[in-house]
Protein backbone atom coordinates (compact mmCIF):
# COMPACT_ATOMS: atom_id res chain seq x y z
CA UNK A 1 0.00 0.00 0.00
CA UNK A 2 1.52 3.46 -0.95
CA UNK A 3 1.71 6.19 1.43
CA UNK A 4 1.95 9.59 0.97
CA UNK A 5 5.97 9.64 1.36
CA UNK A 6 5.67 8.42 -2.53
CA UNK A 7 4.10 10.97 -3.73
CA UNK A 8 5.84 13.72 -6.44
CA UNK A 9 5.52 17.57 -6.44
CA UNK A 10 6.05 19.99 -8.48
CA UNK A 11 6.14 23.95 -7.65
CA UNK A 12 4.46 25.78 -11.12
CA UNK A 13 5.00 29.13 -11.38
CA UNK A 14 2.26 31.18 -12.84
CA UNK A 15 2.39 34.23 -14.82
CA UNK A 16 -1.09 35.99 -14.04
CA UNK A 17 -4.63 35.26 -14.98
CA UNK A 18 -4.83 37.50 -18.27
CA UNK A 19 -4.66 34.48 -20.31
CA UNK A 20 -7.63 33.06 -18.59
CA UNK A 21 -9.81 36.01 -19.14
CA UNK A 22 -8.86 36.33 -22.56
CA UNK A 23 -10.10 32.84 -22.92
CA UNK A 24 -13.54 33.57 -21.15
CA UNK A 25 -13.35 36.76 -23.52
CA UNK A 26 -13.07 34.81 -26.58
CA UNK A 27 -15.83 32.31 -25.73
CA UNK A 28 -18.34 35.41 -24.10
CA UNK A 29 -17.37 37.90 -27.13
CA UNK A 30 -17.92 34.86 -29.81
CA UNK A 31 -21.46 33.92 -28.49
CA UNK A 32 -21.69 38.27 -28.56
CA UNK A 33 -20.50 38.40 -32.11
CA UNK A 34 -23.02 35.58 -33.28
CA UNK A 35 -25.77 37.33 -32.20
CA UNK A 36 -24.97 40.61 -33.13
CA UNK A 37 -23.66 39.54 -36.57
CA UNK A 38 -26.47 37.36 -37.58
CA UNK A 39 -29.04 39.99 -36.18
CA UNK A 40 -26.75 42.15 -38.33
CA UNK A 41 -27.42 40.17 -41.21
CA UNK A 42 -31.17 39.21 -40.57
CA UNK A 43 -32.31 42.56 -40.36
CA UNK A 44 -29.87 44.11 -43.21
CA UNK A 45 -30.25 41.47 -46.33
CA UNK A 46 -32.99 39.55 -45.39
CA UNK A 47 -35.89 41.91 -43.60
CA UNK A 48 -34.71 45.28 -45.75
CA UNK A 49 -33.11 43.61 -48.56
CA UNK A 50 -30.13 43.79 -50.12
CA UNK A 51 -31.27 46.10 -53.15
CA UNK A 52 -32.97 48.37 -50.78
CA UNK A 53 -29.46 49.26 -48.81
CA UNK A 54 -28.51 53.44 -49.56
CA UNK A 55 -26.62 55.40 -48.08
CA UNK A 56 -29.83 57.07 -46.72
CA UNK A 57 -31.19 54.25 -44.99
CA UNK A 58 -28.09 54.13 -43.23
CA UNK A 59 -28.18 57.68 -42.16
CA UNK A 60 -32.15 56.95 -41.17
CA UNK A 61 -30.91 54.10 -38.62
CA UNK A 62 -27.66 55.82 -37.56
CA UNK A 63 -30.04 58.94 -36.16
CA UNK A 64 -30.99 56.47 -33.78
CA UNK A 65 -28.42 56.17 -30.56
CA UNK A 66 -29.79 52.29 -30.36
CA UNK A 67 -28.40 51.54 -33.89
CA UNK A 68 -25.33 53.67 -33.54
CA UNK A 69 -24.36 51.67 -29.79
CA UNK A 70 -25.75 48.21 -31.72
CA UNK A 71 -23.02 48.86 -34.72
CA UNK A 72 -20.84 50.12 -32.00
CA UNK A 73 -21.13 46.98 -29.96
CA UNK A 74 -20.55 44.89 -32.94
CA UNK A 75 -17.54 46.83 -34.44
CA UNK A 76 -15.64 46.67 -30.96
CA UNK A 77 -16.65 42.92 -30.07
CA UNK A 78 -15.09 41.99 -34.09
CA UNK A 79 -12.15 44.14 -33.60
CA UNK A 80 -11.27 42.49 -30.15
CA UNK A 81 -12.37 39.12 -30.50
CA UNK A 82 -10.00 39.15 -34.17
CA UNK A 83 -6.78 40.84 -32.38
CA UNK A 84 -7.31 38.67 -29.31
CA UNK A 85 -7.22 35.54 -32.15
CA UNK A 86 -4.63 36.57 -33.98
CA UNK A 87 -2.49 37.25 -30.59
CA UNK A 88 -2.91 33.28 -29.55
CA UNK A 89 -1.96 32.40 -33.28
CA UNK A 90 1.20 34.65 -33.13
CA UNK A 91 2.15 33.45 -29.48
CA UNK A 92 2.49 30.05 -30.76
CA UNK A 93 4.63 30.60 -33.71
CA UNK A 94 6.84 33.37 -32.35
CA UNK A 95 8.87 32.76 -28.98
CA UNK A 96 10.91 35.65 -28.22
CA UNK A 97 9.00 37.09 -25.67
CA UNK A 98 10.19 40.47 -27.02
CA UNK A 99 8.81 39.90 -30.35
CA UNK A 100 5.56 39.30 -28.93
CA UNK A 101 5.95 42.26 -26.65
CA UNK A 102 6.53 44.78 -29.44
CA UNK A 103 3.48 42.85 -31.61
CA UNK A 104 1.36 43.19 -28.48
CA UNK A 105 2.30 47.06 -28.01
CA UNK A 106 1.09 47.26 -32.03
CA UNK A 107 -1.96 45.43 -31.82
CA UNK A 108 -3.30 47.16 -28.74
CA UNK A 109 -2.32 50.63 -30.27
CA UNK A 110 -3.81 49.43 -34.17
CA UNK A 111 -7.17 48.52 -31.64
CA UNK A 112 -7.41 52.06 -30.14
CA UNK A 113 -6.59 53.86 -33.31
CA UNK A 114 -9.51 51.70 -35.39
CA UNK A 115 -11.70 51.98 -32.14
CA UNK A 116 -11.11 55.63 -32.09
CA UNK A 117 -11.87 56.52 -35.65
CA UNK A 118 -14.87 54.35 -36.46
CA UNK A 119 -16.58 55.85 -32.71
CA UNK A 120 -15.40 59.54 -33.88
CA UNK A 121 -17.59 58.46 -37.66
CA UNK A 122 -20.18 56.86 -36.03
CA UNK A 123 -20.61 59.98 -33.92
CA UNK A 124 -20.00 62.88 -36.22
CA UNK A 125 -22.19 60.83 -38.74
CA UNK A 126 -24.89 63.69 -39.99
CA UNK A 127 -28.19 63.17 -38.40
CA UNK A 128 -30.67 63.67 -40.81
CA UNK A 129 -33.06 66.50 -40.73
Amino acid sequence: MATAQNKTTKNVETRSNFERYAYLFMRLSGISLLLLAVGHVIINLVLTGVHNLSLQLVADRWSSWGWRVYSMLLLIFAVTHGYNGLRNILADYIHNEKAMKAINVFLVIFIIVTIGWSTVALISFPMPS
